[in-house]
Parts: structure tokens; C-alpha cells; sequence
């Protein structure tokens, strides 16, 4: 039995989800564990291509359980339309999706008010997703929060007494909070069809474990993006880090044998907050443009920029990661010269892990190291012994950087595009 965490080691949109496609062949289950439908994971097999937000991403393998775990907070009428798109195209869910009744239920409420908090939000915007992801972790954190286990022991007159609190919020904005009687029969009847799907998952999981049964959990977002650890303010409301497994699913510490981390070989952002390595020039429209660097979740184009490896490291130290799993390299295939930030300078001083304050760290350059780029195309190679050398060079470096081995590379979006090294 083996219980694997997959983490992403940046800013989000590194390719989690195509890689938990390619381990999933062989896991018997898969959880999430934290976020919300503010994350977006891409899959591409042939010529489908599939975008999750809250169903995890092993649910694309047939024989694969999927659980989403207590940490994560549902929009039942966002899960029901994954799911009803999910059915359509031939992917079954019954009996391989479950939802933790522990799992906090995301409202209009919510949603109208993450979109005023962030319009209202002055020069310091967060660039949120607006999915009401941050109020409804609010809730739960103010003791105010409905979970689906909630409605299946009082009905839906347990809302009332939590939506009168959320509607006292909006009057900090001036605006009308959304009319009760247009949202609450569509709750109700989401509710109704997702009774099947939802379980105690700490005994679900705790019985996989007890079978020996090999379970990856998957993370949302990044480490940059941790409430604790990421660029705070500009973060996201939950745990994203290995640790946040426990907390999200009910799976002890000691049980959990191995934790992943996944990279681009360049670095990408969506959203506000500082980006030392950050490109506005040709270089970072390339690495857009070839990238197809849009946000999974909102569409937004995704900032682009060099490789960090101070915020791989920093990620790397927090999550414990066995090896990493370095996506996209096939992006940098024309490129004549490649970077990679080592450390960070900032009024003398050089920093060599990620500094705690945001304000800091936007004022932080770059110090970087050049490496010679391979131009060739790598997307059509399946073995990484016939990888060029120089690409071969780049790869072993950010691995030496970062203090952690490779165990996986991808050279494209497919699941044929996946190399392994070693495992």
C-alpha cells in the first residue's frame, strides 16, 4: 500500500492534474483534500480534454474511487453540472464519486460577497476567482458554516439563521444581498441528487486503508498560494501544502509514504501579488503564447516568467518532497538561452529563501544563472535518455536547486508526453 501527496511547488497551474491522470492508472483512489472550484485542473487524453474544479482528477481513470474530503468547500450546483458534464461524455460517477458530509457548502451569498470584497478592495486587490471560496472558508472558520451533513439532519431550514448573518454583510457595501426564494428550491434540489454521493469520508478513506489500498491525494493550487506559507495577502483561503491533507481528509501523518512535487520548468502566476521572475517582455509572451497560459478556472492569461528556484526550494522544504514531477519543458524548446533565479537581492542584502513580507518581496531582483537552451523539439521524445543534453543539463540543475530528484518529466500535454525516471 502506498498513500502519495501531490503538491503543486509554485504559484498553482503547474500541471497537477495531468500528472494525478498519470499516477492514477495504478491508485485505487484518489482524494481532494482542500480549495474549492477556484481551481481548475487540465486533462488532456487523445484529443479530449477534459477541465476539473472540484471532482479530482482521477475520476478520468475507470477503475479509480474519488473522494473529496472534508477541507474542501462545494458549490453543489457547481459539483452537479461537473458531474452531469462528466455522465455526458461517457465518465461514470456513481459509486466512484464520494463527498465528505463534513465538507462546508458554498452560498450566492458567498460568492456576491468575494466579488465585493475584491472590487472594493482598493489598490490591494487579490485577484480571487470570485467563487466565493474565501467567505465560505470565513464562515466556517466564524463557526457560521453549513455542512451537507447539515442538511441531511435538518433540512433546509438550517440555512435561514446563516444566511441572515451573510445578508448583514452586505450592508458594509450598499447592496442588496441575493433574493433567498431564487436560489433555495435550486439548493434544495442539488442537495436531493447529491445525497448519494455523500459519506463519511474519514471511515471511506480509513477503510481504503485498511485494505492496503494505494490512495494519492490531490492537492489544489500552490504552495505560494498556502494561507501560512504563500505570499500572504495574495494567497488563497486554505492549506495547500502536504500537511493540509491531514487536516482536509482525516488521514494520519504517519500513514502518508510519499509527497510529490510538481513544477514547470519556467514559473507562471494568475492573479495579483509579487512575481520576482516575472517577464514582460517577448521571452514571457512566448512562454505564454507556447504555453497556452490561461487561467483553467477564469480564462485570465497567466503572468510568465524564469524558473524560481528559491521558491522551489522554500516549497520543497515545507512539503518534504521524495521528487518532483517537472512539466512543460517542451516550452522552452526554441529558446536560445534559459535563466534560472538562484537566490534574490534586495537593498543589500540577498536572500537565498522566500522573505515573509509581500512588500519585500515585490521589491526583490532576481539573481540568476544562464544555461544554454537545446532548440529542438522534445514533445515527440518518449525516453529520457534521448533527451538533448542541454535539456538534460537544465532539468538535473533545477532538481540541485531545488534539493529534490526527478521522477517525472513531461515534453507536452498528453498523457504520452509523460516520462519516467527512475520509478
Amino acid at each position: 500500500m502506498a498513500v502519495t501527496v501531490l503538491i503543486g511547488a509554485q504559484w498553482g497551474d503547474e500541471g497537477k492534474g495531468k500528472i494525478i491522470d498519470v499516477l492514477s492508472e495504478k491508485a485505487d483512489m484518489v482524494v481532494r483534500f482542500q480549495g474549492g472550484n477556484n481551481a481548475g485542473h487540465t486533462v488532456k487524453i487523445g484529443a479530449e480534454k477534459y477541465v476539473l474544479h472540484l471532482v479530482p482528477s482521477g475520476i478520468l481513470n475507470p477503475n479509480t474511487v474519488c473522494v473529496i474530503g472534508n477541507g474542501v468547500v462545494v458549490d453543489p450546483v457547481a459539483l452537479l453540472k461537473e458531474i452531469d458534464e462528466l455522465e455526458m461524455r461517457g465518465i461514470r460517477t456513481k459509486d466512484r464519486l464520494f463527498v465528505s458530509d463534513r465538507a462546508h457548502v458554498v452560498f450566492p451569498q458567498h460568492k456576491l460577497l468575494d466579488e465585493c470584497m475584491e472590487n472594493m478592495g482598493g489598490t490591494q486587490k487579490i485577484g480571487t476567482t470570485k467563487r466565493g471560496i474565501g467567505p465560505a472558508y470565513g464562515g466556517k472558520v466564524e463557526r457560521h458554516g453549513i455542512r451537507f451533513c447539515d442538511f441531511i439532519d435538518a433540512g433546509m431550514d438550517c440555512i435561514q439563521p446563516v444566511l441572515d448573518k451573510l445578508d448583514m454583510q452586505f450592508s458594509l457595501y450598499k447592496i442588496q444581498p441575493p433574493l433567498r426564494e431564487e436560489f433555495i428550491e435550486e439548493y434544495r434540489q442539488a442537495i436531493v441528487r447529491l445525497k448519494p454521493y455523500i459519506r463519511d469520508v474519514v471511515e471511506v478513506v480509513h477503510e481504503a486503508l485498511a485494505k492496503n489500498k494505494d490512495i494519492l491525494f490531490e492537492g489544489a493550487q500552490g504552495t505560494m498560494l498556502d494561507v501560512d506559507f504563500g505570499t500572504y495577502p495574495y494567497v488563497t483561503s486554505s492549506n495547500t501544502v502536504a500537511g493540509g491533507a491531514c487536516t482536509g481528509s482525516g488521514i494520519p501523518p504517519a500513514k502518508i509514504n510519499k509527497v510529490i512535487g510538481v513544477v514547470k520548468a519556467y514559473t507562471t502566476r494568475v492573479g495579483e501579488g509579487p512575481f520576482p521572475t516575472e517577464l514582460k517582455d517577448d521571452i514571457g509572451k512566448l512562454l505564454g503564447a507556447k504555453g497556452a497560459e490561461f487561467g483553467a478556472t477564469t480564462g485570465r492569461p497567466r503572468r510568465c516568467g524564469w524558473f524560481d528556484a528559491v521558491v522551489t526550494r522554500y516549497a520543497c522544504k515545507i512539503n518534504g518532497f521524495d521528487y518532483l514531477a517537472v512539466t512543460k519543458l517542451d516550452v522552452l524548446d526554441s529558446l536560445d538561452t534559459i535563466k534560472l533565479c538562484v537566490a534574490y537581492e534586495y537593498n543589500g542584502k540577498k536572500y537565498e529563501s522566500v522573505p515573509a513580507s509581500a512588500i519585500v518581496l515585490e521589491k526583490c531582483k532576481p539573481i540568476y544563472e544562464e544555461m544554454p537552451g537545446w532548440k529542438c523539439e522534445t514533445s515527440s521524445i518518449t525516453n529520457y535518455a534521448n533527451l538533448p543534453q542541454q535539456a538534460k543539463n537544465y532539468v538535473r540543475r533545477i532538481c540541485e536547486l531545488t534539493g529534490a530528484p526527478l521522477g517525472i518529466l513531461s515534453v507536452g500535454p498528453g498523457r504520452e508526453n509523460t516520462l519516467r525516471i527512475g520509478l
